[in-house]
């Protein structure tokens, strides 16, 4: 038997929140990436299929870790409110809701984005 990749696994848990959530022009959707060398967050309405808002750990100069995701939630606060962005739905593309992810959603709760 072949074993599946966690890559697929991870994007077919994806699906099923992409399923439930989606992100409109009043509250569109704060979606999250991790790998071994980054952590990106962008904001996207899926309504017109346009990202408004991406923030990464290069354009923070943060580092890869808890704090730096926090610091990456508190910039794209920040980057959402200047576009006048407050209400916002998380997409937490299949990771568990732990570490960096529950970081990055904490720094964006505490930039003043409302979930």
């Amino acid at each position: 038997m072949n074993k599946i990749s966690r890559n697929k696994l991870r994007l077919h848990r994806g699906g099923r929140v992409r399923a439930k959530v989606s992100g409109t022009a009043k509250t569109p959707r704060l979606c999250v990436f991790r790998s071994l060398l980054a952590v990106k967050a962008q904001v996207i309405d899926d309504t017109q299929g346009k990202t408004l808002v991406a923030v990464g750990t290069k354009e923070a100069k943060v580092e890869n870790n808890i704090a730096g995701a926090k610091a990456i939630g508190a910039l794209i606060a920040k980057k959402c409110l200047e576009q006048k962005i407050s209400n916002i739905v998380f997409d937490r593309s299949g990771y568990k809701y732990h570490g960096k992810v529950k970081a990055l959603a904490e720094g964006a709760r505490e930039g003043g984005l409302k979930f």
